[in-house]
């Protein structure tokens, strides 16, 4: 980090005097160092930075290194269209820590092409490319994906690969980080379909900062699904220290996020959490030269945190009585934001934004004799960490507070088993209608749990069933079938379509767009209603009717889902100690003036 400072500073001052070092005097036509003028301004500067006249002549030569290679790669790139990439490779990859990595290639080209040279050049055999936050797909072009001449990419390990070398094709398999992916959206999508209108199948509703479920559209409600279950999935690998793994995760789930209205993102904070993360990751993985994306997601969340907070915290107050335990957020974003600012010279703001940290530190930081007192009352680490938070550090209140919160969510547990006993009660009385138990369940669940209601529905759905056998034939007319085929789509999903849609070809033509033109099983149940900041699980055993297959995937993904909706604040701050002294000393290195 401190040679990224420096050169930082160097950059800013030789761009002030408009000092190049590609050309004359202190580079020659062989591009080899003008010694006598580099070691003139390796003396002029050193003052400057209060730095080791051989320490800044180092910097200097570094910044000329990279200068005359970025002119020899453009000229190249004009003659020959071959671009110059530079690699951000894993941290045990690099033959030379301070050695930049590039690679030569054209734009043109598959990123499996440049995947495969990766590879066999690094030794690396499952990695994925990053540029700017996006995980480039292996089957399309470079240029198709932004990738320009000199753009860093980031090379992540799938996983170590001569631990995969000794399992077996099937464990090997299991692990790969492309099917954990895979796996993880499939389970999710499973439970975004679901809506707890079928009795005996565990669903997920999101809840507010209260627990209490929500209601959004359907279409949002499983895009904000699939991005929760990727951020708990990467949540629970950076738990592990698996960094690059959890990055991988963290940056679908900020795919899905894009998926959801500005609306709906304004008014929780799981997404500015979510981008917190993958800077932490980004730090963790020494990747922080993807400054540009750090500094836009650091910003992204802060910006996030104050709409969804309020600017002094007030509606978190409003919402929750206190702001303590959301305090180590704000903490880590100040951290992010100081070390960036280290990085990139300017050390003035890397300090204001550290004092900011170490002053929150101090409150944040329990006292493990209290934590102690409160555990030895029969709360848990977390509840006794959490309730010294938010109450700022007082023993007896937290102690209240954690007992007050113990109440509320078992009043609300009971509040959910009259539920669902009265729902029961009134599913068996629709059964003895002579209407089966899903759809008596499926009918109550849209109706809100009124009768009534419900009966209503089952009776409308009987006489739609027997005017849609009628009609049948209408709505799988030839033409209309010709007309999907002829856009591009098969002809079984034609028919469904058209069928689900009551013949209305416009309508058959979107829901086949919406779905990349296959619709699952899944995707045939009716549409739910259900949304906000932590995802919950009904723990419920499954239907007979859903594939052993499916359940597996269930199961996989509802391991990932914290069952503490504050999960994500409970923070122990030991990493964040560790990178707070860090800081320190760079920032003690005698640098008492900014260039």
């Amino acid at each position: 980090m401190s040679e990224q400072n420096t050169e930082s500073k160097l950059k800013m001052q030789l761009k002030q005097e408009r000092i190049q070092l590609w050309n004359p005097p202190y580079s020659d036509d062989s591009n080899e160092p003008g010694r006598q003028h580099m070691q003139e301004l390796a003396e002029r500067y050193a003052p400057l930075l209060c730095l080791p006249v051989a320490e800044v002549g180092g910097a200097l030569e570094a910044i000329r290194v990279q200068a005359v290679n970025r002119g020899k790669g453009n000229k190249t790139f004009r003659e020959t269209n071959v671009a110059t990439l530079e690699l951000l490779l894993p941290r045990d990859s690099k033959k030379d820590p301070k050695t930049k990595n590039h690679l030569e290639t054209r734009l043109d080209v598959l990123v499996q092409e440049v995947v495969d040279r990766i590879g066999e050049e690094y030794g690396l055999k499952y990695i994925k490319l990053i540029l700017n936050g996006k995980t480039l797909s292996v089957d399309q072009r470079l240029d198709q994906q932004g990738v320009k001449n000199h753009s860093k990419m980031m090379v992540l390990k799938v996983s170590d690969a001569e631990w995969k070398l000794q399992l077996s094709n099937e464990e090997e398999k299991k692990k790969n980080q492309n099917e954990s992916i895979q796996r993880t959206q499939k389970g999710f999508q499973i439970l975004s379909e679901r809506d707890g209108s079928e009795d005996t199948t565990p669903f997920l509703e999101i809840a507010d900062q209260r627990g209490n479920p929500l209601t959004i559209p359907h279409k949002e409600k499983k895009a904000l699904i699939l991005a929760m279950g990727f951020h708990e999935k990467g949540r629970s690998l950076m738990k592990k220290k698996q960094f690059d793994n959890a990055l991988c995760h963290l940056l679908q789930a900020d795919q899905q996020f894009s998926k959801c209205g500005s609306a709906l993102l304004g008014s929780v904070d799981n997404f500015a959490v979510l981008q917190l993360d993958i800077v932490w990751c980004y730090r963790a993985l020494e990747a922080l030269s993807c400054l540009d994306d750090g500094k836009s997601r650091l910003q992204r969340a802060e910006d996030g945190f104050l709409q969804c907070y309020g600017e002094q915290r007030q509606r978190l107050l409003m919402i929750k009585g206190n702001s303590g335990r959301e305090e180590v957020l704000f903490l880590r974003l100040y951290l992010l934001q100081s070390l960036l600012s280290y990085i990139e010279g300017n050390d003035a703001q890397a300090q204001h934004q550290l004092s900011k940290v170490e002053c929150l530190f101090s409150r944040l930081c329990l006292d493990s004799e209290k934590m102690a007192q409160l555990m030895a009352l029969g709360f848990t680490e977390r509840e006794a960490r959490l309730g010294l938070r938010a109450c700022q550090g007082d023993l007896q209140d937290a102690a209240v507070h954690i007992s007050n919160q113990r109440q509320e969510r078992e009043e609300m547990k009971q509040r959910e088993r009259q539920k669902r006993s009265r729902k029961m009660e009134v599913i068996s009385t629709l059964t003895e209608l002579g209407y089966s138990r899903r759809d008596a369940s499926r009918a109550l669940h849209h109706a809100d749990g009124d009768v009534d209601r419900a009966y209503a529905i089952l009776l409308d759905s009987s006489q739609a069933a027997e005017a849609t056998n009628n009609n049948t034939e209408d709505a799988l007319s030839p033409d209309k079938v010709e007309q999907l085929l002829y856009l591009g789509f098969e002809r079984d999903v034609s028919e469904t379509a058209l069928r689900l849609t009551g013949g209305d070809v416009q309508s058959a033509t979107q829901l086949l767009l919406d779905n990349q033109g296959v619709l699952s099983p899944e995707l045939l149940s009716p549409p739910s209603t259900s949304t906000s900041t932590s995802i919950s699980s009904s723990e419920e055993p499954s239907t007979s009717s859903t594939s052993t297959a499916d359940n597996e995937l269930v199961n996989e993904v509802l391991e990932d889902i914290s069952r503490h909706e504050e999960d994500y604040l409970d923070l122990t701050l030991e990493e964040e100690s560790e990178l707070i002294a860090t800081m320190k000393t760079y920032l003690s290195r005698g640098h008492t003036h900014t260039v």
